[in-house]
């Protein structure tokens, strides 16, 4: 069972930036394709990057192409969103999410995720 811990969301101003963490218990943590997804009140999770388990491999999505950044850090168990400009719209409750083994063809969906996070709220005021 591997337990993730996401820390950093916070409150806001529009082209602000924040960095969220999402700690992971598993010491195999390098076998694992990590990604993150975020929910706004009313709407479905949606798919915001993925980074496979050698930190080659990444996928945005097209909202977040350019001002978001994923990374990894295997020896701390960490993966990170650096998240610039931030808009009003990229209000939405972030979770981090792991999957073993995955190939990067899943990564946008999360049903293709094993183990996810508890979320923290990023909020972004205009």
């Amino acid at each position: 069972q591997v337990q993730l811990v996401e820390s950093g969301g916070g409150l806001l101003q529009a082209g602000d930036s924040l960095r969220l963490s999402c700690a992971a218990s598993e010491r195999t943590f390098g076998t694992y394709t990590m990604g993150w997804f975020r929910q706004a009140p009313g709407k479905e999770r949606e798919f915001v990057a993925a980074i496979g388990w050698g930190g080659f491999s990444i996928y945005y999505a097209d909202s977040v192409k350019g001002r978001f950044t994923i990374s990894r850090d295997n020896a701390e168990n960490t993966v990170y969103l650096q998240m610039n400009s931030l808009k009003p719209e990229d209000t939405a409750v972030y979770y981090c999410a792991a999957a073993h083994l995955m190939t990067m063809g899943g990564s946008h969906y999360a049903g293709s995720y094993d183990y996810w996070g508890q979320g923290t709220q990023v909020t972004v005021s205009s």
